[in-house]
């Protein structure tokens, strides 16, 4: 552990919890996502809500943090454009500062000519993940580093997409389990940008608080769903080729990205009333996992895998066959897979009385093309679910590896 990493001097920084500092020492998690990695975050994570703050996930290492961290309690996904002028400098040099500051905060130390909006509170879990999108390379110089696996995405039927809030030339994932910590993170990293990018759009999402069940469990979603139970698992043989670009990336995969990953992001509203009218054996049905414990239906528990193949009494299918555990499983897909790591998100109420509500969706994958795309081209073709889902914004990024203490994210690509 580094000295920035000393959980004795930025609790003394920040002046963490005061007295009941001692109620929970600091807490490296390195897991996955929810559902996933349930045991592991019971093992890493502390339990007790007077002890979420001291928890701090290392910004430094081979891979960034926020991809196989457990999802945070809150999330800040925002997306720039590179001002006119600005060029490959100009975008390193912000990168470095963004860095900087993403370390000190994710340690728990307040950055210089700080706000004071996290005043008193430990790193709470933060991580920041910054990405790079299409249309930064050539703007950017960088042309010849555009990978073949950041090709736009096609379009799907049920895309009825917002481009003010679509794409984007960086992009930055913030998630911690306090929200003061979060926002203060996203106003510190946007105080940082100077005149070299420009705000193309912002969302915020939130999750379920660490402590608020009796056993850490999968999340669940605003139809009431639990969220992630098919999730790769890292225990998989085949966890690291799905999700991360090899040490030696293949034809296609720039050397840049060696150790990083893919993340599609979506905004998608879900159309709440209208579910929240159906029966629930006709939730379950539409989805094909019982609501109250996630099982499917073909029998078991949340983490029994599927049987597709397995058929009641009455000679139906237990999970129908446009059952949304069946379109998008695997199975049903050649094999294509991806971290699913999303947030819900309520934007008040629409003119017609509706909430504006629904899933920030964030999958990760080594190559979308073989992990995203096959499967959403599948459900585009028939999924129960998908007419009370409205997909209103959509992005890809290539998020590279990690960095090493006095490296900065993006230097291979930005000064290679």
């Amino acid at each position: 552990m580094t000295s920035e990493q000393d959980p004795s001097s930025w609790i003394s920084r920040r002046r963490l919890l005061g007295s009941a500092g001692a109620a929970g020492a600091a807490g490296l998690v390195a897991g996955g996502a929810a559902g996933a990695y349930a045991a592991e975050a019971a093992r890493e994570q502390p339990k007790p809500l007077t002890a979420v703050g001291a928890t701090a996930v290392p910004f430094h290492g081979k891979r960034q943090a926020g991809i196989t961290t457990p999802p945070q309690a809150h999330c800040h996904l925002v997306a720039f454009d590179l001002a006119p002028g600005a060029d490959r400098k100009a975008a390193a040099a912000l990168l470095r500062r963004w860095s900087r500051t993403a370390q000190q905060l994710t340690a728990g130390e307040a950055p210089p000519d700080d706000t004071g909006i996290a005043l008193d509170a430990g790193p709470s879990s933060l991580t920041v993940t910054f990405g790079f999108g299409r249309t930064f390379f050539g703007k950017a110089g960088l042309a010849d580093q555009l990978p073949e696996a950041l090709a736009p995405l096609p379009d799907f039927s049920s895309d009825a997409l917002d481009a003010k809030r679509s794409n984007g030339d960086l992009w930055i994932q913030i998630g911690a389990n306090d929200a003061l910590v979060a926002f203060h993170a996203l106003r510190a990293l946007q105080r940082e940008t100077g005149g070299t990018v420009r705000l193309r759009w912002q969302m915020n999402g939130f999750n379920r608080t660490p402590g608020a069940t009796d056993r850490p469990m999968t999340t669940r979603n605003l139809m009431g769903q639990l969220d992630g139970t098919n999730n790769p698992k890292p225990a998989d043989e085949d966890f690291e080729r799905r999700i991360f670009v090899p040490d030696r990336p293949a034809t296609g995969q720039p050397a840049w990205m060696a150790g990083g990953s893919y993340a599609v992001v979506r905004r998608i509203r879900m159309l709440l009333d209208s579910w929240d009218h159906l029966s629930l054996e006709r939730q379950e049905k539409v989805i094909g996992r019982r609501k109250s414990d996630g099982a499917p239906l073909s029998g078991g528990t949340e983490t029994t895998p599927v049987r597709l193949d397995k058929v009641n009494k009455d000679g139906a299918l237990a999970i129908g066959g446009a059952a949304h555990v069946r379109v998008a499983a695997p199975a049903s897909n050649q094999g294509a897979a991806m971290l699913r790591r999303p947030f819900s998100y309520h934007d008040g109420f629409r003119d017609d009385g509706a909430p504006d509500a629904g899933l920030l969706f964030i999958a990760w994958q080594a190559d979308p093309m073989k992990g995203f795309v096959p499967v959403q081209r599948k459900l585009d073709l028939g999924d129960d679910l998908s007419r009370f889902l409205r997909h209103e914004a959509s992005a890809l990024f290539a998020v590279p590896g990690g960095c090493a203490p006095g490296e900065y994210v993006g230097q291979a690509l930005l000064e290679g």
